[in-house]
């Protein structure tokens, strides 16, 4: 009986992975990739439906970690939080974007994947539908704010999308550019000091009503 090659497989995400980061899903070749791995395209066939699959199977652990960290947010009860942690919400202070910042980059491959090289895939609108979704968590945020008198300032939830829109460009800009980790993470203070999102917003500081 013959013993499966068990190195088909990572041979063939490593050939994947080169050739999607450089040529982009929609121009990239399952030919390509199979002769880089060295195997035929029926040994990938056994494996993977297809490119799509295959591309998946590189930025899988990527959207299964975001979307942990959005199902930990949804299950919040925000009429349990303060009003100062509703603030801070939307500080968003050097140490937490040093946060995200450091998750992304864990992530790198499978952001940069997902951010520069998706087009043609499922996956083609990820920074828009990322944004979407940070965007319902924000406005849950905002509602609850203006619930408690925290602001007056009426902002519609296509407003604050823009906005959410743009903020997260801000985290991903590093990855197109290929930035090496120490430069990310220096980008955290730099986010912080670029926005201000109490002041977008009209939100008051409780601290200043004590």
């Amino acid at each position: 009986m013959s013993v499966p090659d068990k190195s088909i497989d990572p041979r063939l995400l490593a050939a994947a992975r080169e050739e999607f980061l450089k040529n982009g899903f929609d121009r990239s070749s399952l030919a390509e990739i199979c002769r880089q791995a060295g195997v035929t395209t029926g040994a990938l066939y056994k494996r993977y439906s297809g490119k799509e699959d295959l591309f998946y199977s590189l930025v899988c652990d990527t959207i299964r970690d975001l979307e942990s960290y959005v199902l930990e947010i949804e299950r919040k009860d925000l009429t349990k939080c303060t009003d100062q942690e509703i603030y801070d919400t939307f500080s968003m202070p050097s140490e937490i974007n040093r946060r995200w910042l450091e998750f992304l980059y864990e992530h790198k491959v499978g952001l940069t994947l997902l951010i520069r090289c998706s087009a043609g895939s499922r996956f083609s609108d990820f920074h828009h539908d990322w944004a979407n979704t940070m965007n319902r968590l924000d406005y849950r945020h905002y509602l609850e704010a203006r619930r408690r008198g925290l602001t007056t300032k009426s902002v519609s939830e296509d407003e604050l999308h823009i906005l959410t829109y743009a903020v997260w460009a801000l985290f991903y800009e590093p990855f197109f550019y290929d930035l090496t980790r120490e430069q990310i993470l220096s980008h955290a203070e730099t986010i912080h000091n670029f926005l201000d999102w109490h002041k977008a917003l009209g939100l008051k500081n409780p601290k200043d009503n004590g």
